[in-house]
């Protein structure tokens, strides 16, 4: 059975309905119990309502059922237990034109039975507290129904963040009021987000929960004449506090966990709309289908060329984008594949801080919101180390200059109107004193530098080292080039040549 797509109508708290002046209701037995709730409102003049009532009324009576003796006898006693029995909440009793007060021996069993007995003055009419009961509970749905769309559009932002399966749970987590945690197939907790019961028991009873709709295959199956399928949600109490568990997607075997003081009608939906982002988010995004991918990777570690590989992947013209968090957080592997949905491509690896995808050429890059990006320019599989390297080189211009996304410049150079090879062979010459020096890093801070205008803090911030390690590594060149590198036409010979051995 599917599950509703709205949160159904919540109950009126009893306190609401005796808040209202114009029906003048007065509780005259039984527990004030803020907690409680009325679901509807039904009259009935029958000696015994059992039959008729499904639980949660406000019971009306005008007390035409009660025999003339009943006050000497169980009749009372036997009436209230039956309500209580029934799941009645509360007991409405109206006064004339048949009875002047509420009987006292009612008044009585209602304390005794633990029954809110209300009286309702001649004035009201049982429609009219009927009319008040669906009023307030159509304020209710509606601010249930608010609630839940409040909540639907912030999980959607939240998914949208650099973090988002964080994001989502903290989300969560505060709509409810309570704890949300991610449990991995193992079921171990992936992550979690909010404050809720510390208790062991509520822990353990949560993660118990979640292997009731983990699918069979993560974990071992119980024997059983015919096959039982795994439910897609379960819930639970303890101590108190409302337990729910939601399994993510087909066969993922991740599990949604929420733990909470109170149960709302509409928290099983926002719940529900969490588990279906959460599903996306930790699911694999598809650029083609598994079996191709995992062909073409066998098929380059038994020496297959890349250009051959391809088209498995998806495509013969690539894009190389490199990409780190804007902030201190490091990239984990959800973000990443976050990152790479949102950039078309399930091909993802993360290399520390570095987030590194393959991108279909179909799929141009755009700046994604927490993240700075450097992306290479269109190539075909024989030139990815290459791109690899350029979109490194982007990033750290894109880091260095505070820019969302660096692309390659689009326009055709100089080095065009060149034979390849005499340019690298000048490139190379020129280029001697910096390439065969012990110290490797002294042409791409070279080619950083100049990239940068000669900026010693970009150029620190792009190398992840200090501006002084800079001033000292230029000073370095200059002195081995035995160029002016405050020269623009040396910088701009400088800059050819660094392009041409790339």
């Amino acid at each position: 059975m599917a599950d509703p797509a709205v949160p159904p109508t919540p109950p009126v708290p009893l306190a609401a309905l005796l808040a209202r002046e114009d029906l003048g209701l007065c509780r005259i037995a039984g527990p004030e119990d803020p907690a409680t709730v009325i679901h509807s409102a039904h009259t009935s003049e029958m000696a015994d309502p059992y039959p008729y009532l499904l639980g949660g009324e406000l019971l009306l009576t005008a007390g035409v059922h009660i025999p003339e003796a009943a006050g000497s006898g169980t009749y009372f006693d036997d009436y209230v237990s039956r309500i209580v029995e029934a799941g009645g909440a509360a007991l409405g009793f109206g006064l004339a034109p048949v009875h002047d007060t509420v009987p006292r021996a009612l008044v009585e069993a209602c304390d005794h039975y633990g029954l809110p007995l209300l009286e309702v003055p001649p004035r009201t009419t049982f429609s009219a507290v009927a009319r008040a009961v669906w009023q307030l509970m159509a304020q209710a749905r509606h601010a249930e129904l608010r609630r839940v769309t409040e909540a639907q559009q912030s999980l959607a932002a939240a998914a949208s963040r650099p973090d988002p399966v964080p994001s989502v749970l903290r989300q969560l987590a505060q709509r409810v009021g309570g704890r949300a945690v991610l449990y991995g197939p193992e079921g171990a907790e992936v992550a979690r987000a909010g404050r809720g019961p510390e208790a062991a028991a509520v822990s353990e009873a949560l993660t118990e929960l979640a292997t009731v709709v983990r699918p069979t295959a993560g974990r071992t199956p119980r024997p059983a004449p015919t096959p039982t399928p795994t439910p897609s949600s379960a819930t639970d109490t303890v101590d108190g506090v409302h337990l729910a568990a939601y399994a993510l997607g087909a066969g993922q075997d991740f599990v949604l966990g929420v733990a909470a003081p109170r149960r709302e009608p509409g928290d099983h939906t926002i719940a529900s709309v969490a588990a279906v982002l959460l599903s996306l988010l930790t699911g694999e995004h598809h650029s083609g289908t598994g079996a191709a991918r995992s062909s073409a990777l066998v098929r380059l570690l038994l020496g297959a060329a890349p250009e051959d590989v391809a088209p498995l992947l998806g495509g013969q013209r690539w894009i190389v984008v490199h990409a780190r968090r804007d902030g201190p957080a490091a990239p984990d592997a959800v973000a990443a594949s976050a990152l790479g949905a949102a950039l078309g491509s399930a091909l993802v690896d993360v290399d520390g801080d570095v987030v590194r995808v393959l991108v279909p050429a179909g799929r141009e890059p755009a700046p994604q919101p927490g993240w700075i990006c450097g992306a290479s320019a269109v190539v075909g599989p024989q030139e990815w180390a290459t791109a690899d390297t350029q979109a490194a080189r982007a990033l750290a211009r894109a880091r260095a200059t505070r820019t969302p996304l660096v692309r390659p410049g689009e326009r055709p150079g100089l080095a065009e109107l060149l034979p390849p090879t005499e340019a690298e062979a000048h490139a190379r010459a020129l280029l001697a004193p910096l390439i065969t020096h012990p110290a490797a890093a002294l042409p791409e801070t070279l080619r950083t530098w100049l990239s940068l205008h000669g900026s010693w803090d970009r150029t620190a911030v792009a190398l992840s080292v200090h501006r002084n390690t800079v001033r000292q590594r230029i000073a370095r060149c200059a002195a081995l080039l035995d160029m002016d590198l405050d020269d623009p036409d040396v910088r701009m010979e400088l800059w050819f040549a660094l392009r041409q051995v790339e």
